[in-house]
């Protein structure tokens, strides 16, 4: 959970970019629908946050979250979600595991799968004894809560959102796909809006009997604007949409060719395992995937002339993901796009980043060295030594300097494990003159263990550089 104060919005309109539309061509209607809301994957939204599962816990579009709470608040402990709280600590069944139940399930109230369940289908963390229960106890869920009236009476508020996702979903070149890939796309492509999931994306896909396949981009909804409803804006959202429809090209490459990325990818995701599992990448064969697919990102945003800042953010978020590698992946996709005549798919130029990969392996903690000394750091806490047993509740500041001056424009503190009752009571954040500290005003309480996180979200060196999330901790005494 995220405490995101209302100065960080005014970054957002520091980081205009432009987009060349006319080169955007308009889009194949038979491969690609207009965004909208779908009931499977708000149910299974729903059903995950009334379990407890954080990555379904926003509450970024209040409006709605407000109304899921409402109404499905005296469902809590119903026998499904007593199940699902079951399967999560026995399976580890979260994030794009739902979302991958979700597009495999008929409608309601039956739910009945669209192709045949089975151990791997549709996620391998489910096994099919699981699924088939989960299932059968969600036709119950749906049909003891009238989830029905609830999708009705919310049907403003999908259509509106839907409406308003327009704006991103006009500026999606599905030629570029098939220019740069070499393939042209035969599967589906549907845009969904994840109305309840806050920050989560999720790219699924299903595979049919006959051969045909849908890709979907399941899209969060994590901005609002000033009378609550959700806003879509395309420096936010544009690279994420981006980057869902990019798996469906990308992800086959690592899926047939496993044993020779291998080698160097266990090496390269065991100097950056902190920074994949909290991304929930378990493994180093995600991790390529998603290199390749964020780079592919970045491709595309060069090639349709976005403005440069807005490309040079995407990088750092890229580095600060712990994908240390991306400037010399990008310059690979360059090479590969320059030789088209001898490489005509990416697939043909596989040979070349197999061996890249040899490359970043050796050099791994050269890239982390690099970007870590590009962050900000913390250099002390003037009231107190972090991590201090006997800090005085009546102090009213917490004071937390820096090594080199901030951007200083917008914060985000986010809760750590130890949740709400850890997390102190704030009233104002400010920076100093010369944006080198930040100073929290707090009411502390009498022999109390508090801890909470900065977030590189928003605090960050003057050339947009994020700092390394960094936990205050701390006891009063008594």
């Amino acid at each position: 959970m995220n405490l995101n104060f209302p100065f960080r919005i005014s970054i957002s309109f520091l980081l205009f970019f432009s987009i060349a539309t006319s080169n955007l061509a308009a889009q194949p209607v038979n491969i690609l629908a207009k965004p909208r809301v779908d009931e499977r994957v708000e149910l299974l939204s729903i059903v995950f946050r009334l379990a407890g599962a954080q990555e379904f816990s926003s509450t970024q579009f209040k409006r709605y979250t407000d109304n899921i709470e409402r109404y499905f608040g005296a469902y809590k402990n119903h026998e499904l979600i007593s199940y699902i709280k079951k399967i999560r600590k026995e399976n580890g069944i979260g994030y794009d595991a739902v979302m991958k139940m979700a597009v495999h399930l008929g409608p309601a109230p039956g739910f009945k799968p669209l192709v045949k369940l089975s151990d791997s289908v549709p996620e391998k963390r489910w096994k099919m004894e699981k699924a088939q229960e989960f299932i059968r106890l969600l036709g119950k869920f749906y049909k003891d809560s009238r989830a029905d009236v609830f999708f009705k009476a919310n049907a403003d508020i999908y259509k509106e959102v839907s409406q308003r996702f327009l704006t991103i979903y006009d500026q999606l070149d599905l030629n570029w796909y098939k220019d740069f890939y070499g393939k042209s796309p035969k599967e589906k492509f549907i845009i969904i809006n994840g109305v309840g999931n806050g920050g989560g994306n999720y790219g699924p896909d299903i595979f049919y009997k006959d051969g045909k396949r849908e890709v979907y981009a399941i899209m969060g909804t994590w901005t609002i604007d000033s009378t609550g409803m959700a806003r879509f804006d395309l420096r936010d959202y544009f690279p994420t949409l981006l980057h869902e429809f990019n798996h469906s090209f990308v992800n086959y490459l690592t899926d047939q060719n496993p044993s020779r990325f291998e080698k160097n990818g266990q090496v390269i995701y065991k100097a950056v395992q902190e920074q994949m599992s909290g991304q929930a990448y378990a493994g180093w064969q995600t991790m390529i995937s998603e290199a390749l697919v964020r780079a592919a990102v970045i491709k595309y945003m060069k090639d349709h002339s976005f403005d440069k800042q807005a490309i040079d953010r995407e990088i750092l978020e890229q580095l600060d993901r712990g994908f240390l590698w991306i400037h010399e992946l990008l310059i690979e996709l360059e090479k590969y796009d320059q030789q088209r005549d001898r490489y005509p798919t990416l697939e043909s130029y596989l040979p070349n980043l197999i061996l890249a990969y040899h490359d970043y392996a050796q050099n791994i903690s050269v890239y982390q060295n690099r970007f870590e000394q590009q962050r900000p750091k913390v250099t002390s806490i003037d009231e107190f030594a972090n991590n201090s047993k006997n800090v005085d509740p009546a102090i009213h500041t917490i004071t937390i300097n820096f090594d080199r001056p901030l951007f200083g424009k917008g914060y985000s503190i986010n809760l750590t494990d130890k949740g709400k009752d850890a997390f102190p009571k704030i009233s104002k954040v400010s920076y100093s003159k010369d944006n080198t500290s930040i100073i929290l005003e707090t009411a502390l309480e009498k022999g109390k263990e508090y801890e909470f996180e900065l977030s590189g979200r928003s605090f960050k060196s003057v050339d947009q550089v994020p700092i390394k999330n960094f936990v205050v901790s701390f006891n009063t005494t008594p």
